[in-house]
């Protein structure tokens, strides 16, 4: 072997050695930087990984973002479907009024307005309010209790015959009369131009709501069969009509009924008078009636 040759060998085999003996030091200094780094220490392991819960949480919010999105967006769709599903007859006043719509709405808005100015009487703080107990006792007079227990007690003193056949349809005018308005009420609910609670009398014929105006059918009732089955003077005749109007007025005064309520009224009161005239017991059957009574 030459001497360059085993010059090289040695230095190889001299660096060889080096190399050895310094890889085992480069690693026990590479372990002992981890060990002295802070962070690699139990309690700061969590800040060297990816934190999962903020990802799920990050996820969960877009989740909850998009749901919230879509929630109008389905309630816009739903109240869409809900107004394209509603007849035409339900929104006709508010997209396409029709003629018989406004004519009603605009009937009804004077209707309101008319009978507030007209209840002077509603109460004691009103133009009116010291004459609110005459115009009550006027409404008083065409009352179903009073009628029925006046047509009772003459029922009882009568003695003739024709009599006792008069007050016997005048009873089941009557009876019929408050069957008919407080089924006709009932259906109805409409309520009065002003908060005017209804009296003991009024629960008791159960002439609570405002339509139809059962003082006011009931007056033009008992004055048409008045005058249908009386023998009266002319002038008699004209009060009797008169007492009647004033039923009608003295229930709008004190606030108790609109003009349609008492107008109606007075068509019932002779719709009823019709019926009574169709269903008229004779002679012989009220006689049996009272006997049975």
């Amino acid at each position: 072997m030459c001497i360059p040759c085993s010059i090289f060998n040695s230095c190889s085999l001299c660096w060889g050695r080096l190399g050895d003996s310094t890889m085992p030091a480069s690693q026990s200094r590479a372990r002992a930087r981890e060990r002295n780094n802070v962070l690699n220490r139990a309690e700061f392991l969590s800040l060297n990984q990816p934190m999962k819960g903020n990802q799920e949480t990050r996820s969960s919010s877009r989740k909850q973002g998009s749901q919230s999105g879509l929630a109008p967006i389905q309630n816009e769709g739903t109240k869409e479907r809900r107004q394209s599903q509603q007849l035409p007859e339900e929104d006709c006043m508010q997209l396409n009024p029709s003629f018989k719509g406004i004519a009603f709405n605009s009937l009804l808005a004077i209707d309101i307005c008319m009978s507030k100015r007209l209840g002077v009487c509603a109460s004691s703080a009103s133009s009116w309010g010291s004459a609110r107990s005459m115009i009550t006792l006027i409404g008083i007079t065409g009352h179903g209790v009073p009628w029925i227990g006046g047509t009772l007690i003459c029922l009882v003193k009568s003695s003739t015959l024709a009599g006792q056949e008069v007050l016997m349809n005048l009873l089941l005018a009557l009876l019929l009369d408050v069957m008919i308005v407080a089924g006709l009420q009932k259906l109805a609910k409409r309520r009065g131009p002003y908060d005017v609670h209804p009296g003991l009398l009024d629960y008791l014929t159960m002439d609570i709501y405002a339509f139809p105006a059962g003082h006011a059918s009931r007056a033009a009732m008992v004055s048409k069969f008045f005058l249908n089955h009386l023998v009266l003077a002319i002038p008699l005749r004209i009060l009797l009509v008169l007492w009647a109007f004033c039923v009608g007025l003295s229930r709008i005064m004190i606030g108790r009924h609109h003009i349609t309520d008492v107008l109606s009224g007075f068509v019932f009161g002779y719709l009823q008078f019709r019926l009574v005239e169709l269903l008229w017991m004779s002679s012989n059957t009220c006689q049996m009636i009272i006997s049975i009574w």
